[in-house]
């Protein structure tokens, strides 16, 4: 399933299961074409993209499987990104028996809320033209939070482990003079302050959406901090979520278009059901990854929803669920951390044999080349270097347990 707006049968992503050994099936989410222009006239299909077109992809898979080997399946997964993470946290909430195991990377559940969100921080940043962030002072930011919070996590490798320890203040950079290069505006401060803090109404001081930018995600703020809102955020809202196309948005009645959209969305595209047990009480393990520099779905997206679901469902739920934290990595990839490891095998070994992931070694590639190695830990733990060995290898990194008690509040 690819994420956005989908709207093709993603092949790309079905290749490499394929290459595994697997029988690999995927969906268009009932639409072809990757733009919301399929809703007006056809309210049905957005069922679909909600979360039907999974449900009857597994149903038809299943059906063929079982009439081209003679044998039904023994076991069935469901590994996908972004939208279509939300479709696996979706799948498991309303379809406990579909999969056995399910991989959702950057899940972007509430995305009524998310999008919106992701339109007001937008037009927050560029409130005025003197707020608006300019992408050549990305790398500036960039580089003072990494010399302020680089080394805090045992070793300086350009990547922030735990970005939830650094308690950057982005006044620091804020220019003693004239405007340059290596400083930021007054407004320019507090439009970088807004893209890592929760997001709230300008109007009452409401707490619109939780989740935001982590410290490290600066070389992609124009994702959301550019001079456009994400155009997939726009055309959902507009299209799905407030059935009007033509709607303007505007700062001062964001937090009533935020609540409208939750509201009109009816809970299509929530994925809010954090009770898991069905799933979990079939045998069912849900393994999530994330970015900790993702500039698209906020990183404690992920960690809210997984604090959420043991709430709901109690200690016991992390025997079947596991949150694996990406440091320096974007948006279901990319960025300057490790980002290519074995989703596969690491949920099927826990499917299959029991074996839940407690290390899993991720891999970053430069030029076709693997230059570095680290391991990924079960959040909240997070890998320390042992004091002797290359940086660049994950042998040389154990995970260990960081309490949030003293983590600074955002």
């Amino acid at each position: 399933i690819d994420g956005g707006l989908a709207g093709f049968i993603p092949y790309a992503l079905m290749a490499p299961a394929l290459a595994q050994g697997y029988v690999a099936s995927g969906t268009d989410t009932g639409h072809v074409g990757g733009s919301a222009d399929f809703m007006p006239g056809h309210p049905e299909k957005l069922f679909d993209f909600a979360y039907r077109s999974t449900h009857q992809m597994a149903v038809a898979a299943k059906s063929v499987i079982a009439e081209f080997y003679g044998d039904p399946s023994t076991w069935s997964y469901l590994n996908a990104c972004s939208g279509g993470g939300r479709h696996a946290l979706t799948s498991a909430q309303r379809y406990p028996r579909d999969f056995q195991g399910i991989v959702a990377g950057a899940a972007s559940w509430d995305q009524a809320r998310l999008d919106a969100a992701r339109i007001g921080i937008n037009l927050t940043v560029n409130r005025s033209t003197e707020s608006q962030i300019p992408p050549s002072k990305y790398s500036m930011i960039h580089g003072a939070v990494l010399q302020a919070c680089d080394a805090a996590d045992g070793v300086k490798d350009g990547v922030l482990e735990n970005p939830r320890r650094c308690a950057f203040d982005y006044a620091v950079l804020a220019c003693k003079g004239a405007d340059g290069p290596s400083c930021l505006t007054a407004p320019q401060v507090e439009s970088a302050k807004a893209l890592t803090s929760p997001f709230k109404d300008p109007r009452s001081g409401r707490t619109l959406l939780e989740s935001h930018l982590w410290p490290g995600a600066e070389p992609q703020w124009a994702t959301l901090g550019g001079p456009d809102p994400p155009t997939n955020s726009l055309d959902r809202v507009r299209r799905f979520h407030l059935k009007d196309p033509t709607w303007v948005f505007s700062l001062g009645n964001i937090g009533a278009d935020i609540d409208r959209a939750v509201r009109m969305d009816g809970g299509l595209l929530a994925s809010i059901d954090f009770n898991l047990a069905p799933f979990f009480d079939r045998g069912g393990k849900l393994l999530m990854w994330h970015g900790w520099a993702d500039p698209q779905v906020p990183a404690e997206h992920s960690t809210i929803f997984f604090n959420n679901v043991v709430r709901a469902v109690g200690p016991g739920a992390e025997q079947s669920l596991a949150l694996f934290m990406l440091p320096g990595v974007g948006h279901c990839g990319g960025g300057l951390g490790p980002d290519t490891f074995d989703k596969m095998g690491a949920i099927s070994e826990w499917v299959e044999r029991g074996v839940k992931p407690s290390r899993i070694i991720a891999s970053r590639v430069t030029d076709g080349r693997v230059d570095r190695t680290r391991p990924l830990c079960p959040f909240p733990q997070v890998a320390r270097y042992r004091g002797q060995g290359s940086i660049d290898d994950a042998a040389n990194f154990s995970c260990v347990v960081e309490t949030e008690s003293n983590f600074p509040r955002r």
